[in-house]
């Protein structure tokens, strides 16, 4: 697949809610779910997220400021609530991104971290991404 159709999808998936597929969580990223709370545990950051694609279809999944995790709707719908009227913006700055890193075979995964003195809105430079 190519880095443009998988940003179609995932402009899709992110920026015009569309259908996040359990079972692509299920093959993706639910293994990595120990390994993601772990690393925002050590770089203290707020929260994490990771996404994923394949054959035209996206998974994600966003770990709270509690630990919780949040799958596929419930995560991006989550990730609308952190970023508010920022969560547009910032998708489609990091969709290209999102998009490279899948199309090289990579999970694209992100920790956020809280900046104090900042606006609320959970503005996109304090983003912090990795790579698995």
């Amino acid at each position: 697949m190519s880095k443009r159709s998988i940003e179609k999808n995932l402009i899709k998936a992110l920026l015009n809610d569309g259908k996040l597929e359990k079972a692509l969580f299920d093959y993706e990223l639910a293994e990595h779910v120990d390994e993601y709370l772990l690393s925002k545990k050590q770089d203290n950051d707020k929260y994490f997220f990771a996404v994923t694609e394949h054959t035209n279809d996206v998974a994600m999944l966003l770990i709270d400021e509690n630990d919780v995790v949040h799958i596929n709707e419930m995560a991006r719908q989550r990730l609308q609530t952190l970023w508010r009227d920022a969560y547009s913006e910032n998708m489609k700055k990091l969709i290209p991104d999102m998009a490279a890193e899948l199309d090289a075979g990579f999970l694209y995964s992100a920790g956020v971290k809280e900046v104090e003195n900042s606006k609320p809105s959970g503005l996109f430079p304090f983003l912090k991404q990795r790579y698995l």
